[in-house]
């Protein structure tokens, strides 16, 4: 039987005072670096328990419309991977009581180096990473390196995934596992009233914590997770508060989805 990681340790910890997480997401680089900073200073001070650092990819394939946009205008304004790592590295220092997560694409990890991305990673303070691009299959030499660092691979579900799969996935997997709400990519509206029968498959494939994301937008979106997740997921919604109000709106935004 595994042991525990310490990121399920804390996610344990943290349901046993919340009846649901919070885990938020940004583009670091959007709409500048230090609105990236403030941002994640706003969604600390309201009370997020984990947060992905997105590392701004040319072709975010899991990512829609909204996420894309940040991503390309990132890019755009001279975003690069160092200085993510510069600037995630400040964050891990200035908010440690929260564990921050890598969310990118395979190509940016190939191009650092797979295991000087973990060390890196590890270096920078960072917990874990999502690759979403990476199966299981294809994934060892990520894994492994991570785990050798210390570090958690956020592997994913879909509800597509099969019961057999599932497991496969879930014994590579640590910390925590990230449900993938829908078919299609970040952003669009879910209807998570609909989701009990295929989190209860992937109840039955993991011991680990289980995330929710894709379309989670307003409070209604996280209560209808309560009792059959423990992480609510929120990325596009907080860009477009962003777009729509600005940076200084992001606290309440995150501080009403517990509403």
């Amino acid at each position: 039987m595994k042991t525990q990681s310490s990121l399920t340790q804390y996610i344990v910890e943290q349901r046993k005072k919340k009846e649901i997480l919070l885990m938020t997401h940004i583009v670091l680089g959007y709409p500048s670096f230090e609105a990236s900073i403030q941002v994640v200073d706003a969604m600390v001070k309201a009370g997020v328990d984990l947060i992905e650092l997105q590392i701004p990819f040319s072709e975010p394939m899991a990512d829609g419309p909204v996420i894309l946009h940040a991503n390309q205008k990132a890019l755009a304004a001279g975003a690069t991977v160092a200085r993510c790592f510069e600037v995630a590295e400040l964050l891990a220092k200035r908010h440690a009581q929260i564990p921050l997560l890598w969310m990118s694409y395979f190509n940016i990890v190939y191009k650092r180096g797979v295991k000087k991305f973990a060390a890196d990673t590890r270096a920078a303070g960072l917990r874990g990473a999502i690759i979403p691009d990476v199966p299981h299959e294809e994934g060892e030499e990520l894994f492994s390196s991570m785990k050798s660092e210390g570090l958690e691979p956020v592997l994913l579900f879909s509800p597509n995934t099969s019961e057999a799969r599932m497991k496969e996935i879930a014994s590579h997997a640590q910390g925590l596992v990230y449900c993938i709400a829908r078919k299609g990519v970040t952003g669009a509206k879910t209807d998570f009233e609909g989701l009990h029968n295929y989190l209860q498959r992937c109840k039955k494939a993991t011991n680990l914590p289980l995330a929710v994301g894709f379309g989670v937008q307003d409070a209604n979106d996280v209560r209808a997770l309560v009792n059959i997740a423990d992480i609510a997921v929120v990325g596009s919604q907080t860009i477009k508060v962003i777009e729509q109000e600005g940076v200084q709106a992001v606290g309440s935004f995150i501080s009403g989805l517990r509403a």
